[in-house]
């Protein structure tokens, strides 16, 4: 292929007419520079012969020449690939290049170098240099101005068709996006009654298999009890049988005695007889009498022969069914033997991986005790707590670590709210309002029933105040009623009353204000837990009102679990116990009125406090579900909550919904759209802090 020369220096243009805006155009239009990159190319016909009546030059740059243009591709700095333009050797036969198209070109490239291919739209952007340059071909090219200009229209027209067709068919892409969504869910929604149908069935299947193996265990049963009853009746039929035989032969013997009392009556005529009979005739009669004794003993004992091995056909009936009996019962215990033995293998085999467990969790066992850190001597603290060992002996028996820490937290705790005064804070921005104070501060020293009654009467008048004006929160509003209550001394009531619930940690009152005072947890939590015991007041209250507050426990269940469905079994047995150990309640009567007072909510072993601890239980529960769900995102976008959400709790409203994705990403649902991804870690942190539930 040709390479290309100044055009200014070739002698192969001749100039047609001498202006000074000369233009040169090509003789051949076969070449891939400029329409390799257009959609639709011009197609001339061949044949037809190529005018040119514009004024310029007429260029005899040949066709081929046309082929090295601005768009080929190759790294910039680089030489020239020599299979495509040609060695040295041919560089005499070099053509030149019209100077309107180096100009186009140079300019076509500046262009395209200056565009931003980062943008989203980066196709019309490559477009508009082009455009620019048909139109200056346009321009220039005055004689084929209209058919260009036409070209130009149409497909700029098509163009405009197309994008407008795009346009429109936006919506039904985002109509498809929602239909997919909503399939999906309605997807995970099959699937999750589908998984309900199969735990279902395969219950199902274990109660059908139980009750097989019942049926079986009574078949075998009755065929034992049959087998015996048969032996017993073949053992019965064999004495009345003997019996019969017995009687028979005693009949013959009867008759045979007869017949010789009968033959002796008439043997003295015989012997008369005979002795009158004549010896030669006696004579021959013993002889043949001989013969045919001797022919009886020989068939006598022949048959001995034959048949002394020989048994009775009812002997050998009788013992070929017991025959029988005893083949069915070996093969069925031949059955049961197989299957023990596959049991024993399997149990084997569970025994040896079970023997291997036992074996690893002995060595990190092991490892544990060599590495882990050794149990505290907590016989040190009687030394700092007061009252001595014996004190601390008696309040230490039997507890775990768990609990003597909270055990020592709270004595410590109570020789740090008998000191006199209280440091203030300061009055820096970081202090809550209602402790900005400088110096020391007098310590009321509150005990817990007074702190209780204060901190009931702030909460009523709390909850009064925000469904009568606009909701505040619990730190301005304690301010304001200590201000409006104390006057003066309301800096002493917010630190002995802040400090009192901040150290009482065992107590889940006066602690779950502390949290809520210095906004760690949510509000609504304390709602939701006044809300379980409101519920639950309302329903007895409804059914058993004219009792006095007493009902049975079969009553006190069942309004347990109309109030509460969710609950296990073992729950509800667990409220009814804490119900049952109550003071006002009996045997059968359960007083419901004095479970759910409000003194009833600062006992450690309350009614109440089951139901506070069953509450937090369920919801660090529903939280370890919807955090297993979403172990693999690490950031996690509205979308992925809310599927999450939907799959672990079908059940759960729109309303719901909305109000814990609110809470975890704290924005309203308005701008659920534009928000953007969370960390995990953060959301579930405000999602702890919130009054979250099953539905």
């Amino acid at each position: 292929m040709a390479a290309y020369k100044d055009p200014a220096s070739s002698p192969s243009t001749a100039p047609l007419h001498n202006e000074s805006s000369s233009v040169l155009l090509p003789m051949i239009l076969h070449s891939q520079s400029l329409d390799s990159d257009l959609k639709y190319p011009l197609n001339l016909k061949r044949g037809l012969p190529l005018r040119e009546s514009f004024r310029g030059y007429l260029s005899t740059w040949p066709a081929y020449g046309a082929s090295e243009t601005i768009l080929n591709r190759r790294k910039p700095c680089t030489a020239s690939d020599p299979r495509c333009y040609g060695s040295n050797e041919h560089s005499a036969g070099m053509v030149y290049k019209p100077q309107y198209l180096v100009q186009l070109e140079s300019y076509l490239r500046k262009e395209l170098q200056s565009l931003d291919l980062a943008q989203e739209n980066t196709q019309e952007l490559r477009l508009q240099p082009y455009r620019e340059v048909f139109e200056f071909f346009i321009e220039d090219f005055k004689t084929y101005k209209p058919l260009l200009s036409a070209v130009k229209n149409e497909y700029e027209i098509t163009l405009a068709q197309q994008r407008e067709k795009i346009r429109s068919m936006e919506p039904l892409h985002s109509m498809l996006i929602s239909m997919s969504e909503k399939c999906n869910q309605k997807i995970l929604s099959m699937r999750d009654e589908e998984r309900k149908e199969i735990k279902a069935m395969k219950k199902e299947k274990l109660v059908l298999l139980k009750y097989i193996d019942k049926m079986k265990e009574e078949k075998i049963s009755l065929e034992t009890q049959v087998s015996k009853l048969q032996s017993e009746l073949a053992e019965q039929y064999m004495m009345y049988r003997n019996e019969c035989d017995a009687r028979r032969l005693l009949i013959s013997d009867f008759n045979e005695v007869k017949q010789q009392m009968e033959e002796e009556e008439t043997k003295p005529a015989i012997v008369k007889k005979i002795a009158s009979e004549d010896p030669v005739t006696l004579r021959l009669a013993l002889k043949m009498a001989q013969k045919n004794l001797t022919e009886t003993q020989i068939e006598l004992n022949r048959i001995k022969a034959d048949y002394g091995d020989v048994v009775p056909r009812r002997d050998f009936e009788m013992q070929k069914k017991k025959m029988a009996e005893l083949v069915c019962k070996v093969d069925t215990l031949q059955k049961d033997f197989n299957q023990l033995k596959m049991e024993y293998d399997t149990l084997l085999e569970l025994n040896q991986q079970v023997q291997q467990q036992e074996d690893k969790h002995g060595f990190e066992l092991d490892v544990l005790h060599r590495e882990s850190t050794p149990r505290p001597s907590w016989i040190k603290c009687a030394d700092v707590v007061p009252g001595g060992l014996d004190y601390w002996i008696t309040v230490s028996e039997g507890k775990n670590s768990d609990q003597l820490v909270d055990v020592l937290l709270a004595e410590l705790a109570g020789s740090i709210l008998k000191e006199e005064f209280f440091d203030g804070m300061g009055v820096g921005e970081n202090v809550p309002v209602y402790m900005k104070h400088e110096g020391k501060v007098k310590n009321l020293k509150l005990n817990k029933k007074d702190l209780t009654n204060v901190l009931q009467e702030i909460w009523k008048e709390k909850i009064a105040a925000d469904q009568q004006e606009k909701k505040s929160s619990l730190p301005d509003f304690f301010h304001n009623y200590l201000q409006k209550k104390y006057d003066d001394s309301a800096i002493e009531w917010a630190y002995s009353i802040h400090e009192t619930c901040r150290l009482c940690r065992t107590d889940n009152f006066l602690h779950l204000f502390y949290k809520i005072l210095t906004e760690q947890v949510d509000e609504s939590i304390y709602l939701a837990l006044r809300s379980l015991t409101d519920n639950l007041l309302r329903e007895l209250t409804s059914k058993h009102s004219t009792n006095n507050g007493n009902v049975t426990n079969e009553q006190f269940s069942l309004a347990l679990k109309v109030t509460f469905p969710l609950k296990t079994g073992q729950q509800i047995q667990e409220l009814i116990y804490a119900a049952e150990a109550h003071p006002s309640s009996n045997e059968d009567k359960i007083n419901y009125k004095a479970l759910l007072t409000e003194e009833e909510v600062v006992k450690s072993d309350s009614f109440i406090a089951v139901i506070w601890k069953q509450y937090f239980q369920e919801k660090q529960e529903y939280l370890k579900e919807l955090k297993n769900k979403l172990e693999t995102v690490k950031d996690v976008q509205v979308e992925d909550l809310k599927t999450a959400f939907s799959t672990i709790d079908p059940a759960i409203d729109a309303a719901t919904l909305e109000n814990y994705i609110s809470h975890a990403f704290q924005i309203p649902k308005e701008q659920f759209e534009q928000a953007g991804p969370l960390d995990r870690d953060i959301l579930f942190q405000r999602l702890e802090a919130a009054a979250i539930k099953r539905i």
